[in-house]
């Protein structure tokens, strides 16, 4: 007999575990928690360890799927999950207009 359905979704899987059914790296489900944070949330046990529902490995999927076999950048990945906005690299400055009569290079006119 099986299990009914909400038995099976209190099942957690750690990293371990997901990165072998998968084939995910450890270290890229680690990335994608990040760069994907508010799609890929996987609960903490009381000693913060990473604790996968079934729903969770199925998003795993989700995202090999786009990003290793379909190509898909972080941005693509966003735009086809429905995710807001686009985080910047991490240390990236925010972007600002060049003002009006403004070079973009950057450079500063020479003194004289």
């Amino acid at each position: 007999m099986m299990a009914p359905l909400n038995a099976l979704d209190k099942i957690g899987l750690n990293i371990d575990q997901v990165s072998q059914m998968t084939g995910v790296k450890k270290t890229t489900l680690r990335y994608w928690e990040k760069e994907f944070s508010e799609y890929l949330k996987p609960d903490r046990t009381d000693t913060k360890r990473r604790q996968y529902s079934l729903q969770e490995v199925e998003k795993v999927a989700v995202l090999k799927q786009l990003i290793e076999e379909e190509k898909y950048k972080s941005a693509g990945v966003r735009l086809k999950l429905g995710l807001n906005g686009i985080p910047r690299p991490q240390g990236a400055a925010p972007v600002s207009p060049v003002p009006h009569g403004g070079t973009s290079s950057g450079s500063s006119p020479p003194d004289g």
